[in-house]
């Protein structure tokens, strides 16, 4: 694959990115290279653009309601402080809210935005490949052994990041051919085909059947809106889409979804599941709502503004732990919407013939989902 990149300046961790050789700039310190837009030390809007040979569909750019290809900033400015991080555990630094509103969120006039859960699993994508619609993993390119180790050694022997250089040709891990880089984001960040001879997808691969067409989507139900429904959707009808992947062996299943004997997963676009409990844009009301209203104990907030801008806030950066009891969104209702004969199901396709099996059947959590013996 052929890749051409326009001058950009991202930032990886601790890192300051240019181009082909990443120089650490030791006073920025982001959570990860697609931190791109709201990095203070990159105040540069654009982007290294990527033009690749191959299929012209492999980038189909996103335009739809909740497509997330880029680190979303915090709704507050934030700061980082020395200490554990609870969100990573080799992150020795915690990166917090401080009770000022970042501009961004004014500009984007943020009273008016639609206020969304952030939901806890993988983030997926939906385009086309081999002239289908596929879901797609996500899949970042890291540094290879060889490059952690002479960082490391760096930092051990200067005290410091400062002055080392990265070679993204040579010091990141390769990737599948079929890989393609997230949007607006350069080339570290992208997305892998989930095909079904891939077992370290094999939960993506469980939620979509492509001889049908078709993915297990989690969504509100359109006459109910506070009942959930699984339903079987095309995958035509999310193409450019992002979702999330949520179930029993993803990010330790927060939401209480299925067993290890009997698994279920299924995929939630991303905007889809509105917040309307939520207290003025205030640090102090935000965060006693996460701490003491039953409608707060969620991951986060992702707020959608008008002009196509994303905010979100996590509780990590309210200091308030993640999970903390059982999420309210494990204790919605949830009717089964998937009605399909045995016939239409190919490739042994368990779980969609499991929720056939159910459909109709109303439970009264997420959480009590059951399959027979």
């Amino acid at each position: 694959m052929e890749t051409k990149y326009k001058y950009c300046t991202v930032s990886y961790c601790t890192l300051s990115i240019s181009v082909k050789y990443f120089r650490v700039v030791e006073s920025c310190v982001c959570l990860c290279v697609f931190y791109l837009e709201q990095c203070r030390l990159c105040k540069s809007r654009t982007s290294r653009t990527a033009t690749t040979s191959g299929t012209a569909e492999r980038h189909t750019m996103m335009r739809r309601l909740g497509s997330v290809q880029q680190k979303i900033p915090c709704v507050f400015l934030t700061e980082v402080r020395e200490g554990q991080s609870a969100k990573r555990d080799r992150q020795q630094f915690q990166v917090v809210a401080t009770e000022r509103v970042n501009p961004v969120a004014l500009e984007a006039n943020i009273a008016c935005a639609l206020a969304t859960e952030k939901l806890d699993g993988t983030c997926c994508y939906v385009a086309l490949y081999k002239g289908q619609p596929y879901l797609w993993a996500r899949l970042d390119r890291k540094p290879n052994k060889q490059a952690e180790k002479r960082f490391k050694k760096h930092q051990h022997s200067h005290r410091s990041s400062k002055g080392f250089t990265w070679n993204v040709e040579e010091d990141f891990k390769t990737v599948p051919e079929a890989w393609i880089p997230a949007h607006r984001l350069g080339h570290i960040p992208g997305w892998v085909p989930v095909e079904g001879d891939n077992k370290q997808y094999c939960w993506h691969s469980a939620v979509v059947d492509y001889e049908v067409g078709a993915a297990l989507v989690l969504r509100p139900n359109a006459d109910e809106g506070d009942v959930l429904e699984i339903a079987a959707v095309p995958l035509a009808d999310l193409v450019e889409q992002t979702l999330e992947l949520i179930g029993t062996s993803v990010n330790g299943n927060p939401y209480g979804l299925g067993s290890k004997k009997r698994p279920v997963h299924c995929l939630v676009s991303h905007g889809s599941v509105k917040v309307t409990t939520l207290p003025p844009l205030d640090f102090q009301q935000l965060r006693s709502w996460f701490h003491e209203s039953p409608e707060g104990r969620v991951e986060g907030i992702v707020w959608h503004c008008g002009d196509g801008t994303l905010l979100k806030v996590h509780r990590h950066h309210l200091g308030l732990r993640w999970p903390d009891g059982e999420p309210c969104f494990g204790n919605r209702s949830v009717v089964v919407r998937v009605d399909w004969t045995a016939e239409e199901y190919t490739g042994g396709k368990d779980l969609f013939a499991s929720l056939s099996a159910l459909n109709g059947h109303r439970f009264s959590r997420l959480q009590d989902i059951q399959f027979d013996p």
